[in-house]
């Protein structure tokens, strides 16, 4: 087995673990009076903010995109985008949404730097709105899990994504007899790029702050979410505690952050008196929410005529 099929199934092998874990684990016994109740009203309510979201993030990227001087319309960057997330979440393959999106980025006319380094800055730019968002909530956090070494995490987590955005910025400073090797220019067309981007107040701004609205739209449908299932939670403590799910579910260990949003969710709502099955039918939910929501972007691939076997071919090949 090659390397990236063996990483989609230890992915898998995570979340079904995990959602296993927790369903052998814990106390589920509220979950089917949950579901029985369900307001239906109010989840086709989270999902229509979840395809706002999508609007959010292209709004992001372009704003990257106008930054950096790589030029796409708002429409071609809202379908990349979302076939991007489409297949990110409802294709199982080694290929990812990022790639396919910088694929078709280069189809469209960007340059390879372009289209790679948009992506990954876009990317680095709703990181640190999520992250800015969880610090600036911490306070508000603080006071739910009390004098607790998780406190420390997410300031721990900021402070890599600066050094990570300030190690991008020096990645030109490379000799130059090593330029002559194609990786080593393109880290410096992707140092020039970070630079453009976070030296640049408007373009740091625009993209963080973007960051930032699409995480308060993903906690807010997470509300939704909670009134659907008749869960006790305000929209407050989703603003304060969806964060941190959010950002613990980025970490790359699962598929789309199946199980590892669950184990998160049931941990991190704990500190705000919900049980262990309110959360995991909450984690469910929102999960199952996010799928039905991107599943435009899979209108918006086939309109499109393109070939799934096609692309994850050429992409693999360029690997």
């Amino acid at each position: 087995m090659s390397q990236k099929p063996l990483y989609f199934v230890l992915k898998l092998a995570v979340s079904v673990l995990l959602i296993g874990f927790i369903t052998w684990k814990f106390d589920l016994s509220s979950f089917y009076l949950r579901l029985t109740n369900l307001k239906i009203g109010y989840v086709l309510f989270a999902i229509i903010v979840l395809v706002i979201v999508q609007f959010n993030n292209t709004a992001r990227w372009r704003a990257v995109l106008n930054t950096i001087e790589a030029k796409l319309s708002f429409w071609t960057s809202f379908r990349l985008l979302y076939i991007g997330v489409f297949f990110n979440l409802t294709l199982p393959s080694s290929v990812g949404g990022d790639a396919v999106r910088m694929y078709l980025a280069r189809k469209e006319g960007l340059s390879l730097a372009g289209a790679i380094n948009s992506v990954m800055l876009e990317r680095v730019a709703a990181l640190s709105g999520l992250i800015l968002v969880v610090l600036v909530t911490q306070p508000l956090l603080l006071n739910r899990i009390g004098d607790n070494p998780a406190k420390f995490i997410f300031p721990i987590f900021a402070i890599f994504v600066i050094l990570g955005i300030v190690i991008l910025m020096f990645l030109d400073k490379f000799p130059s007899q090593f330029h002559r090797f194609r990786i080593v220019r393109g880290l410096g067309h992707l140092a020039s790029d970070t630079k453009k981007l976070f030296l640049s107040p408007i373009g740091t701004i625009l993209s963080v702050g973007l960051g930032v609205s699409g995480n308060i739209l993903v906690a807010s449908a997470a509300y939704l979410l909670c009134l659907a299932l008749r869960i006790d939670l305000n929209i407050i403590d989703c603003f304060v505690l969806i964060p941190p799910v959010i950002l613990i579910t980025t970490i790359p260990i699962s598929i789309a952050g199946w199980g590892v949003r669950e184990g998160a969710m049931v941990a991190v709502l704990a500190y705000a008196g919900i049980s262990e099955g309110d959360a995991f039918i909450l984690s469910l939910l929102l999960g199952i929410s996010i799928l039905i929501a991107s599943l435009p972007g899979g209108l918006i691939w086939i309109k499109g005529g393109y070939k799934r076997g096609e692309v994850v071919k050429e992409i693999t090949a360029g690997a």
